[in-house]
């Protein structure tokens, strides 16, 4: 006599990077998001002349950041994004400008849509806690009178 069992199984659940097709999705999205920074006068200066290196590491990244395999720690350590962006100065308009390709990327991507949200909700966290340039402070308005 067999139990079923089935009742206490649990559904496995697919990672994003298996739903989405694996590495080649990545890498399709990051030459996609690329071939629009190559032309971009507010971040093609942050960048190198080579942007294959940046390429490979930011899908290396995407794909172990979605549940792909940890290739991007094995070979760069721990992703620190902060700390790999600090020596850039990125302020308001290089994180629109770098969302504005992140989500042309995306939207070209063929997506369901709780991934695509869950996607851009990333990016746009990721991209925003980047900034580390402020706006400079408005001008001092001598004629209001001292608060007292």
């Amino acid at each position: 006599m067999t139990a079923d069992m089935s009742q206490y199984a649990r559904p496995v659940q697919q990672s994003v990077y298996d739903a989405v097709g694996g590495q080649p999705f990545f890498d399709q999205l990051v030459d996609r998001f690329y071939d629009g920074v190559a032309d971009d006068p507010v971040l093609r200066p942050l960048y190198p002349e080579d942007l294959g290196p940046s390429r490979s590491h930011l899908a290396g990244f995407l794909a172990q950041y979605w549940g792909g395999p940890p290739h991007y720690s094995e070979e760069r350590g721990h992703p620190r994004l902060r700390m790999r962006h600090a020596p850039f100065e990125i302020g308001v308009a290089e994180r629109d400008a770098w969302m504005d390709h992140m989500r042309a990327s995306v939207g070209e991507s063929d997506l369901p849509d709780d991934i695509r949200t869950a996607m851009l909700d990333y990016f746009e966290s990721a991209a925003s806690h980047l900034i580390n340039k402020q706006p400079p402070a408005p001008p001092s308005d001598s004629r209001r009178l001292p608060i007292s």
